[in-house]
C-alpha cells in the first residue's frame, strides 16, 4: 500500500523545504505521492510549491485556493479528495520526519489492521532539531476519551499521523468550521467516536516545531475551543458519563473547560482509576 503525504501550506516559504526534504529522506517510496495544498497564501509559498513540483514532477501534486479558508482542515480536504493512494500520512509544513520512520507506522498500521497508527512520541523544537526543548510521549493505544481528558498525551492534538482514507471517509472528513487551532483533535473524536481503532507506535517519534509563530497559538484564541469541541461532542455524548457531558454544558465550564481539564474531577476518569485499583487489589490477592 503507498501513502499520500498531505501537506497543508500557509505562508511557510522558510520551514517547508525542510519538510519536504524529511519526507524524501528514507520515508518516501516508489508509489507515494506528496499533495501540497496552498490555502491562498500572502509570501512566496506559492511560488515554491512551483519550484518543489518543476524539480520532483512525478511525485508532487500541487492544489492552489483562490481564498484562504481559514484552518488547515480545509486544505487536508481538498489534499485528501484528489490524493490516489489508500493511505494518508497528514504532516505539517514546519515538522520535520526522522528517517525511516514513516514505513515503520505503515507496517505497523497494517500489521496490527489499526485505522491510524502514530509516533510514539513528539519532540519539540523551536529553531533546530538538535535543540529540542521537551518531549511528549503518547499513549500506546487512544481511546476516545482520552481525547476529551487529556489530549496531549494521543497524536489527536497535533494531527500528524497516519490513517487510511476509508477511515477519513467514515469519520466524515475534516470539519472546516472547526477552527485552525482543534481540527486536528476534532477529526481524532471523530474517527474514535464512530470506533476506529487508533495506537501509537512505541520508541517512534518525529520533531514538531512550536512557538509564537506555530499555528496552534496563532489561532487558539480566534474561536472558543471549548464551545467548537462541545459541537462535536454531541453526536458522540453516548460515550461520555452523562454527569461528565452535563459538567461541560454547564454556566461553569462550557466556555472554559478545554483550558481547565486537569482541574475537573472526572467522573469517567475516577470510574476507570477505581476499576484499575480493584484489578490490582484482585491481583495481589
Amino acid at each position: 500500500m503507498n501513502i499520500s503525504f498531505i501537506v497543508p501550506c500557509f505562508n511557510c516559504f522558510n520551514t517547508l523545504n525542510e519538510t519536504i526534504n524529511s519526507i524524501y529522506k528514507d520515508n518516501f517510496t516508489i508509489g507515494d505521492e506528496i499533495v501540497l495544498i496552498d490555502d491562498a497564501s500572502t509570501d512566496h509559498t506559492w511560488l515554491l510549491l512551483e519550484e518543489l513540483q518543476q524539480k520532483f514532477p512525478e511525485d508532487i501534486v500541487l492544489v492552489r485556493h483562490n481564498i484562504n479558508k481559514g484552518s488547515a482542515a480545509a486544505a487536508r480536504n481538498s489534499g485528501i479528495d484528489i490524493s490516489k493512494n489508500e493511505l494518508i500520512f497528514t504532516i505539517d509544513s514546519d515538522n520535520i520526519l526522522v528517517p525511516h520512520s514513516v514505513n515503520k507506522l505503515k507496517t505497523f498500521l497494517i500489521t496490527k489492521n489499526l485505522d491510524a497508527a502514530a509516533f510514539g512520541e513528539i519532540h519539540y523544537f523551536m529553531d533546530k532539531t538538535e535543540e529540542v526543548s521537551h518531549s511528549w510521549v503518547l499513549k500506546n493505544k487512544i481511546e476516545f476519551l482520552d481525547l476529551i481528558i487529556n489530549p496531549k498525551l494521543t497524536p489527536g492534538g497535533s494531527g500528524n499521523y497516519l490513517f487510511t482514507k476509508a477511515s477519513w471517509i467514515d469519520s466524515g472528513r475534516y470539519n472546516e468550521s472547526i477552527g485552525g487551532a482543534i481540527d486536528s483533535l476534532a477529526f481524532a473524536i471523530q474517527q474514535l467516536g464512530i470506533g476506529k481503532k487508533m495506537e501509537c507506535l512505541e520508541g517512534t517519534f518525529y520533531f514538531h516545531r512550536f512557538g509564537y509563530n506555530s499555528t496552534y497559538v496563532k489561532e487558539i484564541n480566534k474561536k472558543n475551543p471549548s464551545l467548537m469541541l462541545t459541537s462535536i461532542l454531541f453526536s458522540f455524548q453516548h460515550l461520555i458519563d452523562r454527569r461528565d457531558f452535563e459538567k461541560l454544558l454547564s454556566r461553569k465550564w462550557r466556555e472554559k473547560w478545554f483550558h481547565n481539564k486537569d482541574k475537573i474531577n472526572w467522573y469517567s476518569k475516577r470510574k476507570k482509576d477505581q476499576q484499575k485499583s480493584g484489578w490490582l487489589r484482585f491481583m495481589s490477592n
